[in-house]
């Protein structure tokens, strides 16, 4: 390849970065090869904890963006100062996130290149950036090759397992271009109490109508808290009907998510969910009704009534964990 520089962007939120960081540079470092040079781009209204300590992560060079703007997303304002950066680099690497979904296609537009979103794997080749990404809603996967560059990716979280690959990690301060913003962010506020987001958990317990009642979704989050680094997801139906907020929800309206482990609880299986979540690595189907779709792309299933599955695997997990 004529290069081999790769820009990695991280997503930072409240001056921290977020998890899939260092999943963006290791899709990024994995693209690059030992030999190519990755850059991890931080953009924020100051210093951004951890961001200094990148190099463990895959990055040659940290490159930090400044601007009071940047304290929150602002659309514009990220796109030129990324657009400013990305000639000379085969690729530009964000995360398939809220922000990075939005984003991306905005780089994309902004340079007149090509864009691949929730790409799953990639490779450099002779003329190009090979990608794979899944499509009708999952049930099959399209590779193809992204010949324009840098070629404009955004990768699924959990699909590219951060490593510690020791670099340099000099951080270098760049410029920020000036913009116009046309849309500013004013604020973003929490809804409740702080819980671990679907989209990066490593563990996904989800429920369907199957719970009955939303009062019953207590046996999901115990069955979570057993796990400790689960989060609790919810199909479409759940949402609709008022029993969870829409953060929670798993499908091709809601979250894409690709955790080790995701359990679907008295969920049957409609597309639109498995759009969601058919790339996890071990999928667990819990459902009374044994020719309900989830068992189909199911790894392991039970079934059985969830209401007595539940309790007893809520405590086999606790007691493989010691009583955690």
């Amino acid at each position: 390849m004529a290069t081999s520089k790769v820009l990695a962007v991280m997503e930072q939120r409240d001056g921290t970065l977020r998890m899939v960081s260092h999943e963006v540079l290791a899709a990024a470092r994995r693209l690059a090869g030992t030999e190519g040079t990755v850059d991890a781009l931080v953009l924020g209204e100051g210093p951004v904890a951890d961001a200094d300590g990148l190099g463990a992560f895959g990055a040659d060079r940290i490159l930090t963006a400044t601007h009071p703007e940047f304290r929150l997303y602002n659309p514009d304002g990220f796109a030129v100062t990324i657009g400013s950066l990305a000639s000379g680099y085969l690729a530009v690497v964000f995360p398939a996130t809220t922000t990075g979904r939005d984003l991306s296609p905005r780089v994309a537009a902004r340079l007149k290149v090509s864009c691949a979103s929730d790409v799953i794997d990639l490779a450099a080749e002779e003329g190009g950036v090979a990608v794979t990404r899944p499509v009708y809603a999952g049930r099959a996967l399209q590779r193809g090759r992204i010949t324009s560059t840098p070629a404009i990716l955004s990768i699924r979280s959990n699909t590219f397992p951060a490593e510690e690959v020791a670099r340099p990690g000099a951080v270098t301060a760049v410029e920020v271009p000036a913009f116009a913003a046309r849309v500013t962010v004013k604020e973003v506020k929490a809804k409740g109490e702080a819980v671990l987001d679907v989209s990066e958990a490593g563990v996904v317990v989800s429920g369907g109508r199957g719970l009955k009642e939303p009062a019953n979704f207590k046996l999901l989050e115990d069955l979570a808290k057993a796990f400790g680094n689960a989060a609790v997801g919810a199909s479409r139906a759940v949402v609709d009907a008022g029993w969870r907020d829409h953060d929670a929800q798993v499908g091709q309206t809601g979250k894409t998510v690709s955790p080790g482990l995701y359990i679907a609880v008295g969920i049957s299986g409609a597309v639109q969910h498995l759009a969601g979540m058919r790339t996890a690595k071990t999928i667990v189907a819990i459902n009374k009704d044994k020719d309900a779709p989830i068992f189909k792309v199911a790894d392991y299933g039970i079934v059985g009534d969830l209401f007595e599955v539940l309790p007893r695997l809520t405590e086999e997990i606790k007691k493989v964990r010691g009583g955690q």
